[in-house]
This record gives structure tokens, C-alpha cells and sequence, in this order.
């Protein structure tokens, strides 16, 4: 009888992995948990770590199943490469995504450390997302979730030595699967927030390391119209409004400069959204909900990857954000140009922009804007 394929797989505490574990199990794959402390800043309610909750989940799974549960401490990494990262481009007014930066410097990379100085065959993850046996990046079954928009930056290699078991199952039927195996986090809510860190207050977050400064916030015309206390804490096509401490002044505007009409008599006005960023001026640029300054077409791509090797298509379809919608686009790779066959709002520097054809995730960049944009 041949031995055992040894799996590596990234447990979280979360119900996603912990089947996944199952699934693998199942399968007849020899398999070894890994939880990886990254981030020991988060506080639960009870005010502990929030790590060690999750990784009391993990140990309980990992129990279960009768596998092993080994921890990882990549903390210092994870800080270095993915907190202080976020923090710079954040100061540059530029929208990081600090999940994909995970994935492509911390998750995989050092997982396939692990594994081979261990001498394991194999990593797994469960990422809601597919491979063929070409190795090809694939969406997952279930759209709602797909993660494959996290996993544009990975290398062939590395999606070639991990396998993604939950890929081709729903949401739903993993809580099934978890549920009908008496697993303790069945019904666990799924992680939201930062990768590792959670579900925080981003702005009271990013002043930690990035002081308020006060400038203006301009109408498209060049007229004030309020107040932002730090270029750096606002995000395109983020709303503006009381929750975000700011509130238009009505007063404040030229009588029919805006939407036609006086504005004190239009109560749908009260939607306005960041629209542009001047970084060097400390300005915020403001329009209302409709306005020709809140959507854009043309997309330059910057810091390309493509997993395999630079697309060929002409068409193919966008992605600007987590199971965001599939834009249909040209693609030309000369200009270094994505061009959407509609224009859209919520477009910021420094996002991911993902690419695909069909299913198969070709790879992507960041978005960077035009001069003068």
C-alpha cells in the first residue's frame, strides 16, 4: 500500500477550513493543521486576543478528526509586510487591499515553507475558489463567495502544490456538511474586516499612524462645501455625510450652482460622494449621486501579474472588488489599458483589479489613474 499524500492545511477556526479538513480527510489525504497567528492586536468583547478564540475553534476541529494542530507564528512577517505596507500607501492617499497582500506574501509563500521543510507533499486552503488540472486559477461553484479575486498574485507553482477542497460547494452546503458532522463552528458567522485583524473602525484605525490633518471639501465647481479632517481616511466613492462627520452645507452653495434650481429646496442632494483626491493640495472633490465626475471607463493597470502569461484576449471581464461584478472590458496590454464597456462609480487608486476568461482567473494589477485625474 502507497503512504499516505500529506496535506498542509491553513486551519482558521472557521467553518470553511474545518471542512475543508474533512473533505481532505475523506479523500484519503494524511492531513496536518496549521493555524497561523498573525495579528495579536485585536480584541474580542471579553477584551483577550481574538486570535486565541479562533484558535480554540481549530483545535477543537482538529481534535475531532483526531489530525494534528500545529501554530505558526508569522506575526512579525504579516506586521512588516502587509500592516506597515497598508499604512504607507494609505498616507499616499492610495485604497491597498491588505488581503491580497496577505495571500501573496504571508499565506502562501510561507505555508510552502512549512510544508517542505517538513518534508509535506502538499499545502490546502479553504479559499472558495478552483483549480483544473492544467493548474489553472478557477472561480469557485458559488459566485457569492468566490475568492479568487484574493488570489490573482499567486504563482503557478503555488497554486500547483495547494489544493482548494470547498471550491465546488456552496456556502450553504458547507454549514451542512459541518452541521450534520457536529462541528462546533457550524454556525460560526464567516470572518469580515482586514485578514487577520477583523472587522475594525478603519479611520480610527489608520490614526495610530496617521494624524488627522484638516483641508477642504470642493464641489466640482471649485465652491467649499465642507470640511475632511485627513485625505487619508476617505475612500472613492465613499458617501459622504453625517455618518462620516461631515454634512453638506446647503447655504453654502451658489443658488442653481448645483443639480439646477436651489438646492435648500432639493432634498436629493443630501447623496455625495468622494470623487476625486488631490493628495499634494489636501483636497477632497465632492459630487452628487448621478454626476459625471463619480464614474470612469478607462482603467490604467500598473504592477501587472498574470499566472500564467500576459493575455492574449482583447475581451474579457473586470473585477474592481470582492464578488464585485463581472464588467465586461478590453484589454490592451501596449497602453497598459482596461477600458469597461460601461462606466462605473467607487473606482479608487491602488485597488485590485482582477481580469478573467470564462472562469479562469488570467491575473491582474493595481488601478492607477491618469495625470491630471
Amino acid at each position: 500500500m502507497e503512504p499516505k499524500q500529506k496535506v498542509l492545511l491553513a486551519m482558521s477556526g472557521g467553518v470553511d477550513s474545518s471542512v475543508a479538513a474533512l473533505l481532505l480527510q475523506k479523500k484519503g489525504y494524511d492531513v496536518i493543521g496549521a493555524f497561523m497567528k498573525n495579528y495579536s492586536n485585536t480584541k474580542n468583547s471579553l477584551g483577550e486576543c481574538a486570535w486565541r478564540g479562533e484558535r480554540r475553534f481549530a483545535i477543537k476541529i482538529a481534535a475531532q478528526l483526531d489530525i494534528p494542530l500545529i501554530t505558526l507564528d508569522f506575526e512579525k512577517q504579516y506586521k512588516k509586510q502587509v500592516v506597515e505596507k497598508m499604512f504607507q500607501k494609505y498616507k499616499k492617499g492610495i485604497t491597498p487591499n491588505p488581503d491580497i497582500d496577505c495571500n501573496q506574501k504571508i499565506k502562501f509563500p510561507l505555508l510552502i515553507k512549512e510544508e517542505k521543510k517538513r518534508g509535506i507533499d502538499l499545502i490546502a486552503t479553504g479559499h472558495f475558489v478552483r483549480k483544473n488540472k492544467k493548474n489553472q486559477l478557477l472561480r469557485a461553484k458559488d459566485e457569492s463567495k468566490d475568492q479568487s479575486y484574493f488570489l490573482y498574485r499567486l504563482k503557478k507553482s503555488e497554486i500547483k502544490s495547494c489544493l482548494f477542497p470547498i471550491g465546488k460547494y456552496t456556502k450553504k452546503q458547507i454549514r451542512e456538511i459541518a452541521k450534520k458532522n457536529n462541528f462546533p463552528n457550524h454556525d460560526k458567522k464567516s470572518t469580515v474586516g482586514i485578514c487577520f485583524i477583523g472587522k475594525i473602525n478603519l479611520k480610527k484605525f489608520l490614526q495610530q499612524k496617521i494624524k488627522p490633518k484638516k483641508g477642504k471639501i470642493l464641489d466640482p465647481k471649485g465652491n467649499q462645501i465642507g470640511e475632511h479632517d485627513g485625505i487619508y481616511y476617505y475612500t472613492i466613492g465613499q458617501r459622504l455625510g453625517p455618518r462620516y462627520g461631515f454634512e453638506i452645507k446647503r447655504n453654502s452653495f451658489p443658488k442653481g450652482r448645483v443639480g439646477g434650481g436651489n438646492p435648500l429646496k432639493n432634498q436629493n442632494l443630501k447623496k455625495w460622494y468622494v470623487a476625486k483626491k488631490d493628495v499634494k493640495k489636501n483636497i477632497l472633490i465632492a459630487a452628487p449621486e448621478g454626476h459625471e465626475l463619480n464614474f470612469r471607463k478607462k482603467i490604467i493597470i500598473k504592477n501587472q501579474h498574470w499566472i500564467e502569461s500576459k493575455p492574449k484576449y482583447k475581451k474579457v471581464f473586470a473585477r474592481i472588488r470582492h464578488v464585485g461584478e463581472l464588467l465586461p472590458a478590453k484589454l490592451n496590454l501596449e497602453k497598459k489599458e482596461i477600458i469597461l464597456k460601461k462606466p462605473i462609480t467607487g473606482i479608487s487608486q491602488g485597488q485590485a483589479i482582477v481580469l478573467y476568461k470564462g472562469k479562469k482567473c488570467l491575473g491582474g494589477g493595481e488601478i492607477e489613474f491618469e495625470k491630471g485625474i
